[in-house]
């Protein structure tokens, strides 16, 4: 497959465009293992990641949505290398730089960087994203949805919308698919999750309503059940996409999982 995700787990994806490899949000810790969320809040997540993160391949980049403990661990800090470009908030990038990750790239809404090799190109924007309602967002870390436009000799040849943890937002949001039409891919984070009991990502109602408004070919569920702050099953999601003009776009996938970028005739998934 020219373009293909694996699911790691949590947010943590490796994507392969045509001669591009990327890492998405890396979480690498293991069942039992603490994630750090600010405010003095940890949760303890209850899966295992699908890779190590000495299994990776070369990265040619690193997306990271924003800076909470459960999207960047302290595995990724320890053994990531520090020269790939990691593409984030300004926040994260500043972060970043201060722990020697001397790739990172801070990026407001609407920047973007270009990574390039031999007749191929990789953009990636900044796209908005607000981790909870309005107001309570102000007190949790930057982050970004990204929109990643693959080409080939001039030719775009896939787009994929990560949204980041965010909640949806009509006002917020709209403006992604007006600017980016045409999206083959969603990489979709929900979970529902919930701190001191507010709503901070998308459930499955609110997954339903962005995947509607964004019209993606392909919608890949993921940021699902890793954690306990994560209180919406990937189940409801996928019963209301079921029931509505959703089910033929939504491809679920599970850890370890490659699913394609790209709508088949025949599902092209492996283990």
């Amino acid at each position: 497959m020219e373009t293909s995700a694996t699911f790691i787990g949590t947010a943590t994806v490796l994507l392969r465009l045509g001669g591009f490899t990327v890492l998405t949000d890396p979480n690498f810790l293991h069942r039992g293992q603490r994630a750090y969320l600010g405010h003095g809040l940890w949760t303890k997540r209850r899966t295992e990641p699908a890779m190590e993160a000495g299994q990776l391949p070369e990265l040619d980049g690193i997306v990271l949505s924003h800076l909470h403990g459960d999207h960047f661990d302290r595995v990724a800090r320890r053994t990531l290398p520090r020269d790939v470009p990691v593409l984030t908030t300004r926040p994260a990038a500043r972060q970043l730089r201060k722990w020697r990750f001397d790739g990172a790239v801070g990026l407001r809404d609407w920047d973007d960087v270009v990574l390039r090799r031999a007749g191929e190109s990789l953009r990636v924007t900044a796209v908005p994203a607000r981790h909870g309602p309005t107001g309570v967002h102000l007190a949790m870390p930057a982050t970004m949805g990204s929109i990643l436009d693959w080409e080939r000799e001039g030719e775009r040849r896939l787009r994929l919308y990560i949204t980041g943890d965010t909640r949806f937002s009509s006002r917020l949001l709209r403006e992604i698919p007006r600017r980016f039409g045409d999206i083959d891919a969603m990489l979709l984070h929900l979970g529902g999750t919930r701190l001191f009991g507010v709503l901070v990502t998308m459930d499955a109602w609110e997954g339903v309503a962005l995947s509607r408004m964004v019209r993606p070919r392909r919608i890949v569920p993921i940021h699902y059940d890793d954690y306990p702050v994560f209180r919406d099953p990937p189940s409801n999601f996928l019963q209301l996409a079921a029931a509505g003009d959703l089910a033929t776009a939504v491809w679920p996938v599970v850890r370890g999982e490659t699913v394609g970028l790209l709508p088949q005739p025949a599902p092209a998934v492996t283990r």
